[in-house]
């Protein structure tokens, strides 16, 4: 339902047919599973084991020689082939990307334009956009906001001798285009997002992930040998000059820049000092230039390393969810929509907020794929081991009575401690 009135503004009066509409809901119900299918396996396996705890079922088979994993063990096969179907689904199932806004603002966008060829693109990047209609329905309005653009002249380049490229940056507050738009309700090529890393399965996302990286490693040091060849020893004047390295030692004397500097006249100074700052702006912009042509390869990398993770992720959470329930369900022992339901519920919320810390920190390169990926299965798994230990020795891990007694005798302690 939430789901539903969520994006009802977006589906009525298009003259969407019902059949798309249910195709739509039946999409939107797979998006769901990775986060239902733990919680439901969490909540099955406390109400389960609470049940037999509850009714005293358990406390009787133990009492028959029968130990917990021996009765874990028909559900801990059926929570294995659980954890490889969720894989498989995660692998092969549908996939579902949908991009997020703020109050209709499209946040932090990036746009290249290759129409005039690699070496003559333009990039603009603004802290947000928004798309919407012109009057007439003919067009598209994108109106960006706090960016700039930056844009490689190659083609305009004073002299055929010269290496120096021109390049023309802009920063702006507001800037609109306008695009054509086709207002007739038409279904989207599915073929257009067969290189989304959502949209692949492992072997995909490994042939995506090792080609790109490739490209991104190559375009790097395609930019470092520029960088050097271009803009070092003064070659941005005469190309290919070189570093005379066959001067005799005993007429080499180390110079002071701060001394020739001041040799220098009053205009000269001026003069130095500006063409000095016009070089170190002229290297900056090529720097920046440089990062935002990184940018999207290493981003492509990073998604994709990401997704191939989360296949796994759904299945190890899983099992990991089963071996925190039936445990916890055998100590509580208590069954039924009540303490089952309101534990569940904490557990996954707690699940849920490392899960969405590890991912964010992943994304924005802050940690490796792995790391943010795994780090709610690598904080669970702990708890799982330990409860499930508890278990298996009949610990009274909930009992009241046992916590007043440790506090009583922490008491005792610290008083004979201060008092001495």
């Amino acid at each position: 339902m939430q789901f539903l009135w969520k994006h009802v503004s977006e589906l009525v009066g298009k003259g969407i047919g019902w059949s798309v509409l249910a195709e739509f809901f039946i999409y939107a119900v797979f998006s769901l599973v990775p986060l239902a299918l733990p919680l439901a396996i969490l909540l099955a396996s406390l109400m389960t084991f609470g049940n037999l705890g509850e009714n005293f079922e358990l406390t009787a088979m133990k009492a028959a020689g029968i130990s917990l994993f021996r009765i874990m063990r028909p559900l801990i096969i059926f929570i294995s082939m659980v954890c490889v179907g969720a894989f498989y689904f995660s692998n092969n199932g549908v996939n579902i990307y949908v991009r997020g806004k703020e109050k209709g603002l499209l946040k932090d966008l990036m746009i290249y334009d290759f129409s005039g060829g690699f070496d003559n693109a333009t990039v603009m990047v603004s802290d947000s956009g928004r798309v919407q209609f012109t009057a007439d329905n003919k067009y598209l309005l994108l109106s960006l906001y706090d960016g700039e653009s930056f844009e490689n002249l190659k083609k305009q380049r004073l002299n055929s001798s010269s290496t120096s490229v021109p390049y023309r940056r802009e920063t702006f507050k507001t800037k609109e285009m306008l695009l054509d738009f086709d207002t007739e309700f038409n279904r989207f090529d599915e073929s257009l997002l067969q290189d989304q890393h959502v949209s692949k399965n492992i072997k995909q996302l490994s042939q995506s992930i090792d080609s790109v990286s490739k490209i991104s490693n190559t375009r790097r040091n395609e930019q470092a040998k520029e960088l050097i060849n271009r803009h070092y020893l003064g070659r941005e004047e005469v190309a290919g000059r070189m570093l005379n390295t066959n001067i005799k030692k005993k007429k080499m004397h180390a110079l002071n820049a701060d001394s020739l500097f001041l040799s220098l006249n009053q205009e000269e100074m001026v003069r130095a000092s500006n063409t000095a700052i016009e070089k170190a702006k002229a290297i900056k912009d090529l720097i920046s230039y440089n990062k935002m042509m990184l940018d999207e390869p290493v981003k492509y990398v990073r998604r994709h390393q990401i997704e191939w993770h989360r296949k796994f992720t759904l299945s190890f959470a899983c099992l990991i969810f089963f071996f925190i329930g039936a445990p916890l369900g055998a100590i509580i022992r208590k069954g039924g929509l009540g303490m089952p339901v309101v534990i569940s519920v904490i557990m996954f919320i707690f699940y849920y907020i490392i899960d969405n810390t590890g991912f964010k920190m992943a994304r924005e390169g802050l940690w490796t794929a792995y790391q943010g990926i795994w780090l709610s299965s690598a904080v669970l798994l702990p708890i799982g081991v330990f409860l499930t230990y508890k278990a298996v020795v009949d610990a009274t891990l909930l009992n009241p009575e046992q916590y007043i007694r440790l506090w009583g005798f922490i008491k005792r302690k610290t008083h004979s401690i201060f008092t001495k």
